[in-house]
């Protein structure tokens, strides 16, 4: 069974967290936000689109290391 490196994950903590921490500063209330994968994933998607289909900086697995089929 294949897995991520420590690296690959790393990364992908990276993303959402950066990700959770835009989230939070963007809020105007300054109310605290819960920490939601689904809308975490639905921006990074929206982001992973303009950053590798679009400006194509990277590939989709730079972006957000996964395991392939």
């Amino acid at each position: 069974m294949k897995a991520l490196t420590n690296s690959q994950i790393s990364r992908q903590d990276y993303v959402d967290g950066v990700i959770f921490q835009s989230i939070q500063s963007l809020n105007p209330t300054k109310q605290p936000i819960k920490w939601d994968i689904e809308m975490i994933a639905d921006i990074r998607d929206t982001i992973e689109d303009w950053v590798v289909a679009k400006m194509k900086c990277c590939t989709e697995k730079e972006f957000y290391p996964y395991i392939g089929e």
